[in-house]
């Protein structure tokens, strides 16, 4: 195999038209290096002549790509994972391919000479985009172009006030040419299957070129000698024995095991699969979305995956792993590749796989009316669709296909009846072709679909917004009813300051690169900031524009702690017992700039305080509190794993956030896959105001803490918070004690001991990143925070201690340590 993208790539760029012909490159003088797979934006960036922050256009150019090797004479396989998008291919400056769509990919026959030139020209898109298509039904506010309903490309870069304009082109994807006489697997179609009764199975068919003997399939231990088939492919059924099945990490194990094809003596790995069974059930009523996982229901939680690499499309291990272990980290157990973004390589899968997560896969269609009645548009979507497919065979992570985000929401929006918006390309086209591919993982037609209107949330899959850009209270999350949310919670997420200080070192609301890089709808008068401080008043009852204005780094503390605050609230009331909610996906994971995006995850790749606040609302174990009015506070225990766990549950109800006025406990034994509610008095043993619902006299106390602890180790657990009054603002001048620590094995933590209720403890240590940070910590609590040394600083030589600050919410001062 000849790996082009270890080649020496050079690309040039020109005025649309300029070169017409292979034959007529070499005139330019402006050849840049650059790298494959790759984008142009990143070439250029590479050479200091693009700037990711300030991008200019680059769909109104033609690139030309050009790479010279050598090669032994004689018949190869071209074969191309990705080109962006309207592209060109010449080889020996004969043209042996021509692309419109870029999720395609390329295996061509091709004769290679001693020396050889590859040429890729990758037209300019802008007058494809221009290009007048049929009438389209309606039109969205999405992104800049009507155009992109006609060209199969991503969206990226197309969204204002959703990420940078930075677009997509170039080689994203690896180039390599295949010796065309040596074995080789072509096709591969590969089902892993879990029976209820627990028995496994694996059915594979291949297709082989230039082997002789009948094939072997060998997995977990067991064998079995491939048949030929009538249509020439290879097939055969394994039924390993004593497997573990494939669950997410949140409710068991992620076990995988290793599939291969045997031939004589060469062997084509087929990669990892896991035995699994998933399935939907839409509850009692019919009008719900539940995932089922080996007959398991599972409360999906995680985020909407936004891309690795923007500048580069990195489609690699080491790009995804970052990422994909921060939502392992967290708690969650499910990601979404929504339909404005781009389809993922087999490594992201792979790595889900591995990690525990599934994968909610959107195919990459959004909020557009798409010719459905162009033949030619049809066929470039099967394709593509089959493409994409074979990429993630054999893939457990793979737990639902769906076809599309907000096609149906935008055409009901409008107006339109269900017959106008509701159309063959989600209910025909695309679950025809994942039913024949993907059989073992169920459909869903659109992102949000169901109910009187597809974006009711009380039915099917919905968006929800109520809590969030509706500016609905903190109860909308029950009153709504919600089913599955595919996406909810998007909020102005404020990075660490040390992200801040780093790349973008602005005050907020002073200067115009802060609100550059807060997220809004194209054409709103808001922004997602405006959300922000609606939740911030509504939960600190301060103002936030005199709070910015007067103390702007006190504002963004506020702002870093309340949206966590509000996404914890939130899920509490969804996972609760007697919720019908059976998953919810935030929008989105991470950031594509730094800034208070949308992301859980700042552009430099620190957890924000949020992404903290649902790594403790995501626990498979969990206490959460639901304030219930007169009928008390609610205690919910939950209890995900597939073993029984014997707990304690304490309460206490503090006045002046010191003092404990009332408290009770209670033991429990929580059974395998359960949950239950408690009340507030079942643990005190008799009536009190924990909620000051009744408001007979002051209110006795301003925070109750729940903290369910091992019943045989002690260790907490999880804990919960409770404000009757509000979560306040006021401060007190109580220091907390902070002292780093080295264990045996050379690990740095910090431990902290509380004199007085802190809010929102805040620890910044540069060059580390904590293990748990912006938690609340009760009087008389020590608490100690293991310290990850992050960032590579090559000065530390390991024995000079982290050194930092911590503040709190509710504290007056700063502690160094």
């Amino acid at each position: 195999m000849i790996d082009l993208s270890e080649g020496a790539w050079s690309l040039s760029l020109t005025e649309p038209g300029a070169i017409e012909t292979p034959l007529a490159t070499g005139h330019q003088w402006d050849f840049v290096p650059a790298r494959v797979p790759g984008t142009v934006a990143g070439a250029l960036a590479d050479a200091g002549r693009y700037d990711p922050e300030n991008p200019f256009p680059l769909h109104d150019k033609d690139v030309w790509y050009e790479a010279w090797f050598d090669a032994e004479p004689g018949q190869y396989r071209l074969c191309l994972d990705g080109l962006a998008t309207i592209a060109e291919v010449y080889l020996n400056d004969v043209e042996v391919l021509s692309s419109r769509n870029m999720f395609r990919k390329y295996s061509l026959p091709v004769e290679l000479t001693g020396r050889n030139v590859l040429k890729i020209c990758f037209r300019a898109l802008e007058p494809h985009l221009n290009a007048k298509g049929p009438r389209a039904r309606w039109k969205p506010q999405l992104a800049t172009s009507q155009g992109l309903r006609l060209v199969r490309t991503t969206l990226l870069g197309h969204m204002p006030g959703w990420c940078p304009e930075i677009h997509a082109v170039g080689p994203y994807r690896p180039i390599r040419l295949e010796q065309e006489t040596a074995p080789r697997l072509i096709d591969k179609h590969i089902l892993a299957d879990l029976a209820p009764d627990g028995s496994a199975a694996l059915t594979v068919a291949v297709r082989l070129e230039n082997v002789d003997t009948d094939p072997v399939l060998t997995c977990a231990g067991a064998s079995a000698k491939m048949t030929r088939q009538d249509d020439g492919t290879y097939a055969a059924t394994l039924r390993p024995e004593g497997i573990t099945p494939w669950m997410p990490h949140t409710h068991g194990d992620p076990a995988l095991y290793d599939m291969a094809v045997h031939c004589a003596d060469h062997t084509f790995s087929l990669g990892k699969t896991g035995f699994r069974r998933i399935e939907a059930d839409h509850g009692h009523d019919g009008r719900g979305f539940d995932l089922k996982i080996n007959g398991t229901p599972v409360f999906c939680r995680g985020a909407v995956w936004t891309n690795a690499d923007l500048l580069n499309l990195s489609s690699g291990r080491e790009a995804y792993r970052p990422l994909l272990e921060k939502a392992r980290d967290a708690g969650m157990n499910m990601l979404r590749i929504g339909g404005t973004m781009l389809y993922e390589s087999r490594a992201f899968f792979e790595l889900c796989d591995e990690l525990g997560l599934l994968v909610w896969q959107d195919f990459q269609f959004a909020n557009y009316d798409y010719p459905v009645k162009d033949k030619a548009f049809v066929e470039e979507v099967e394709a593509e669709l089959r493409d994409q497919l074979k990429e993630t065979m054999g893939c457990p992570s793979l737990a639902v296909l769906c076809g599309g985000s907000e096609i149906y929401q935008q055409g009901a929006m409008m107006g339109l009846s269900e017959d106008r918006w509701k159309g063959p390309l989600c209910e025909e086209i695309l679950p025809e072709i994942a039913a024949e591919l993907r059989p073992d993982v169920p459909f869903a037609a659109n992102s949000p679909c169901g109910g009187v209107l597809p974006f009711s949330p009380n039915e099917g899959i919905a968006h929800y917004y109520g809590v969030g850009a509706y500016l609905r209270p903190l109860e909308d999350a029950r009153r709504a009813d919600v089913r599955f949310a595919g996406e909810c919670l998007a909020f102005s997420n404020v990075p660490v300051p040390q992200s801040l200080e780093e790349g973008l070192p602005v005050k907020p609301g002073h200067d115009p690169r802060w609100k550059a890089r807060v997220p809004r709808d194209r054409g709103a008068g808001w922004d997602f900031e405006d959300v922000r401080d609606h939740y911030l008043k509504r939960l600190y009852d301060v103002e936030p524009a005199a709070l910015r204005y007067g103390d702007p780094d006190r504002y963004l503390d506020f702002g870093r702690a309340v949206t966590g605050e509000v996404m914890s609230e939130t899920y509490a009331e969804w996972r609760r017992p007697a919720s019908n909610c059976q998953g919810a996906l935030v929008w989105t994971l991470s950031d594509l700039s730094i800034g208070a995006g949308w992301g859980l995850i700042d552009a430099a790749g620190r957890p924000k305080p949020a992404w903290y606040a649902l790594k403790r609302a995501f626990q498979p174990v969990l206490a959460c509190v639901t304030d219930e009015g007169t009928n008390g506070l609610a205690i919910h225990v939950i209890n995900e794993r597939a073993e029984e766990k014997p707990v304690k549950v304490s309460i206490a109800c503090l006045r002046d956030g010191q003092v404990p006025v009332v408290s009770g406990e209670m033991d429990l034994v929580l059974a395998p896959r359960s949950a239950q509610t408690l009340n507030a008095v079942d643990l005190i043993g008799a009536f009190f105001d924990v909620t000051y619902a009744y408001r007979f006299g002051p209110p006795s106390h301003d925070v109750t803490l729940v903290r369910l602890c091992d019943a045989q180790t002690g260790e907490p657990i999880s804990e919960a918070h409770h404000f009757p009054l509000g979560r306040g603002h006021n401060r007190h001048f109580d220091a907390p004690e902070a002292n780093v620590l080295k264990d045996e094995a050379g690990n740095w933590s910090l431990k902290i001991a509380a004199r007085r209720f802190l809010q929102s403890v805040a620890v910044d240590v540069p060059g580390f990143e904590p293990e748990d940070n912006w938690f609340h910590l009760a009087p008389g609590e020590t608490r100690q925070v293991r310290l990850r040394q992050v960032g590579g600083d090559v000065s530390r030589d390991g024995q000079t201690a982290p050194t930092g600050h911590l503040v709190a919410l509710n504290f007056a001062g700063r502690t160094a340590f």
